[in-house]
């Protein structure tokens, strides 16, 4: 297996595996090295998985999430991605998944099944450790220490037009707060820990520095030297560091956009922790 460093920043293509067997325990623990390393790896011309096959994949990384929201699906598990144009997407916000979970997914495989003919559909992934020490120092004292409040009911109003419904009892999910800098349980690595689809606000400061400073920090999140862009084939797929990445599906095509994503459930050994 080969790894190409596809940026200064993150992001690598890997070579010499085929995805759809099952993997060696010496695979797995180089693929695991890989995403520590480049925070979002790329296979390309892969064999299309089926729904057994991507679960089988992705166990080799850790327990499966249960999707939040889902069309029609059996698989509790099962997110399919499937539109015919990119306007009005929700994916089209920078955004790391579920972070309203008390402990968010560790990753998330992605992979293509249907591109629109005509283009686009891709796919950006920014590194928040970039984003982080792309701070100044005064505005990075003045974030450590600070916590933020995530919620699944933000994004339940958001998507409640787009044919998506929540499979989890509200109720059950209370808003959590996590710290708006923390540190990967990996690397030790300071990164920037708020996101458009379920940060509501920074917690116990006013509500208009709440929108300020969140407001900033989507804006600064989306500077394009934190990021590597993947464009789509039928077959390929992402796996990425749900913990210290964002991403963000372009919403610039028409046509059909069919992708099969499952996540890597979080626990207490994976999550990030709060800066020192």
């Amino acid at each position: 297996m080969r790894f190409t460093r596809l940026t200064g920043t993150i992001g690598a293509d890997v070579h010499g595996i085929d995805l759809s067997q099952s993997l060696a325990p010496a695979d797995v623990a180089a693929i695991r090295a890989g995403l520590i390393e480049h925070q979002v790896l790329f296979f390309r011309e892969q064999l299309v998985l089926s729904i057994e096959q991507h679960r089988a994949l992705c166990l080799n990384f850790g327990e499966l999430e249960v999707a939040p929201f889902q069309r029609d699906s059996d698989d509790p598990t099962l997110l399919l991605l499937d539109q015919m144009e990119g306007r009005g997407s929700q994916a089209a916000n920078f955004h790391s998944d579920n972070t309203f979970r008390p402990y968010p997914p560790m990753g998330a495989i992605l992979q293509a099944h249907i591109v629109p003919e005509d283009g686009g559909g891709d796919t950006c992934f920014a590194s928040m450790y970039a984003a982080w020490d792309a701070l100044s120092p005064r505005m990075q004292a003045h974030l450590d220490g600070l916590e933020a409040w995530h919620s699944l009911a933000q994004m339940a109003t958001r998507l409640a037009s787009h044919g998506l419904k929540a499979s989890l009892d509200m109720d059950d999910w209370p808003p959590v707060r996590h710290p708006v800098v923390a540190v990967h349980p990996e690397t030790g690595r300071k990164l920037l820990n708020v996101n458009y689809n379920w940060t509501t606000e920074i917690a116990d400061v006013p509500p208009a520095e709440s929108r300020m400073l969140l407001d900033f920090l989507y804006q600064h999140i989306r500077s394009p030297e934190f990021q590597v862009r993947m464009h789509w084939h039928p077959g390929d797929i992402a796996f990425w560091d749900n913990r210290v990445t964002q991403h963000y599906a372009v919403p610039d095509y028409r046509g059909r956009r069919l992708m099969q994503r499952i996540a890597i459930a979080g626990g207490p050994d994976t999550a990030l922790r709060k800066a020192a």
